[in-house]
């Protein structure tokens, strides 16, 4: 849609932004805030855009973006459901995922820690029920991107390799700008048909600080349900985010940043802090996570 149907999209999507900090996902796209449990009907041919350039992960892919693995969790019945993506990252215990599998956006819990479980190499890992730590401040009322994260530790350590905990911050100016990344989404997407996919695609914006002084990356890479907390890395291999949320309202039409709200929180500020912190002995609750 063209002229002023463009605009009016432009128009409608700024006021449903500023009414919900994190862009929800309808008709099959990532989706924020809701519990992955929940079923949904999924077109699996609506990538978000035209072009598509996702292709299954292969041996060699995982050897290259180590520690990629998948949330897993119980519906009300007790059959598991596979819900995003996790990363093991920085320590065999340490697992990092989006804080909406666990609330929503006015955070409320959705699902309990003991219903889940993390999977990596072929293998399942239970979680520390009591570990998990959420990047929303104390006094904060609702759930946003920039904040959207979570740490857990495993109750035993993973016997595989974990994602190098980077060493500084991305080092991206705020503002317009253009990075090539590879999306990895080991939990794959509902839009697509594999398990697992990859896309070599493009940060187009990062947005000036916000919640802990983490900064928000605008990229043009394909997204849908499932693919949260999907990883983004540059060209040489360094992890720079994490995917947080999706938006339909563009579904099939080609990028635009003026209403593009899929969105990649990066990883500086208050969640690389913490991730510093967290692979120290001290943060593990439990004699039985090794660093």
């Amino acid at each position: 849609m063209r002229g002023g149907g463009s605009a009016l999209l432009r128009s409608l999507c700024r006021r449903r932004a500023a009414v919900l900090p994190l862009a929800g996902l309808a008709a099959g796209l990532a989706l924020f805030g809701a519990r992955a449990a929940d079923p949904i009907d999924v077109d699996r041919t609506g990538a978000l855009y035209p072009r598509d350039g996702r292709r299954d992960l292969t041996a060699e892919d995982r050897q290259r973006f180590p520690g990629a693995g998948v949330l897993w969790c119980r519906r009300p019945d007790g059959v598991p459901r596979k819900a995003a993506a996790a990363w093991l990252i920085g320590a065999p215990t340490l697992v990092m995922l989006n804080a909406h599998n666990f609330r929503n956006r006015q955070l409320e819990t959705t699902r309990l820690v003991a219903d889940c479980y993390f999977q990596i190499g072929g293998r399942n890992y239970d979680f520390i029920a009591d570990s998990l730590q959420l990047g929303v401040a104390r006094d904060a009322e609702r759930l946003h991107i920039t904040d959207d994260w979570a740490l857990l530790r495993l109750a035993h350590a993973a016997d595989a390799p974990a994602q190098p905990l980077p060493e500084a911050p991305p080092d991206l100016t705020t503002g317009d700008l253009t990075l090539p990344i590879t999306m990895v989404s080991p939990g794959g997407h509902g839009n697509y048909s594999g398990d697992s996919s990859l896309e070599t695609c493009t940060i187009r914006r990062v947005d000036p600080p916000t919640e802990g002084g983490t900064r928000r990356a605008r990229h043009d890479c394909n997204d849908g349900y499932g693919g949260s907390g999907s990883g983004l890395f540059d060209e040489a291999g360094q992890m720079v985010g994490m995917q947080s949320a999706s938006l339909s309202m563009n579904s099939r039409h080609a990028f635009d940043i003026e209403f593009h709200y899929g969105s990649a929180l990066l990883i500086d500020g208050a969640l690389l802090d913490t991730l510093r912190k967290a692979v120290n002995p001290k943060f593990c609750p439990s004699a039985e996570c090794p660093n």
